[in-house]
């Protein structure tokens, strides 16, 4: 059974109306200030942020630091091991508010993009809820891709629900009874996350969009990508989720000049 338990009239209503913001980071120096400047610049202020670095090998670190004065609530984590679903889930350990955003370094953000979702997913009372990609500055080619991914996870969402991992609003409820993204899943964890949540809480996805960095489609070809995530999501409806490793995606393995 779908839950929409409704969150007003508790003490937990009240903390929905704040924000944990989770930055998952590994070798972002390139990237993590301008979204750090794009939290900097929301119209809506009550959040936190918390930045996860994966061990990164750069100034990621020393870039993030510097913004440490621009939020009332601010923390970077450096954890040992590498790792996306890790650096979410102790990023969710972290968290202090209810309400949590999940973000990869390469995101860009409108400046009422926080204002404008806080009052939507309220409105809907989702507790879990993707965004779709935006690519007003890009290329042709670009736009027509994400478009296309878009119109998939649009499909999607009422009944094998997928999302785009770099901007997933979650709840520290449902991520501790969900037992957090799945450690040992490579390719499309979150699309496995918000599957999992949407057995119990009703999935949606918010209209409205984030930009969201084209370097995989820059360096893997756009026919490759999309090969590659029909092919998974394909595998996944059919056979289940990959833990072992069946389709390989590496980590971070983004070139310095991209």
């Amino acid at each position: 059974m779908v839950n929409m338990t409704p969150f007003i009239g508790n003490e937990r209503g009240k903390q929905m109306n704040k924000l944990s913001v989770i930055i998952i980071t590994y070798n972002e120096q390139k990237r993590i200030g301008q979204l750090l400047e794009d939290l900097n610049n929301q119209v809506f202020k009550d959040f936190e942020v918390i930045v996860v670095d994966s061990n990164s090998d750069d100034d990621t670190l020393l870039v993030a630091a510097q913004y440490e004065t621009c939020f009332d609530e601010f923390r970077v984590h450096k954890m040992e091991k590498r790792g996306v679903s890790l650096g979410r889930n102790v990023g969710a350990n972290l968290a202090k508010y209810e309400r949590i955003l999940f973000l990869d370094a390469d995101v860009r953000l409108h400046e009422r993009f926080l204002s404008k979702a806080i009052k939507k997913l309220d409105k809907s009372k989702l507790e879990i809820a993707g965004v779709y990609m935006g690519a007003s500055r890009l290329g042709l080619p670009t736009k027509l891709s994400y478009g296309m991914f878009n119109v998939g996870i649009y499909l999607t969402q009422f009944f094998f629900p997928t999302a785009v991992g770099a901007c997933i609003f979650s709840t520290k409820r449902l991520h501790r009874e969900l037992g957090g993204f799945n450690e040992r899943i490579n390719l499309c964890e979150d699309c496995d996350y918000v599957n999992r949540a949407s057995k119990t809480w009703r999935f949606r996805m918010l209209a409205m969009t984030f930009q969201f960095d084209p370097r995989r489609l820059k360096q893997d070809g756009v026919l490759k990508m999309g090969y590659l995530y029909i092919r998974a999501n394909v595998r996944r409806f059919f056979i289940g989720e990959m833990y072992n490793n069946e389709i390989e995606y590496k980590f971070g393995h983004y070139h310095e000049n991209n």
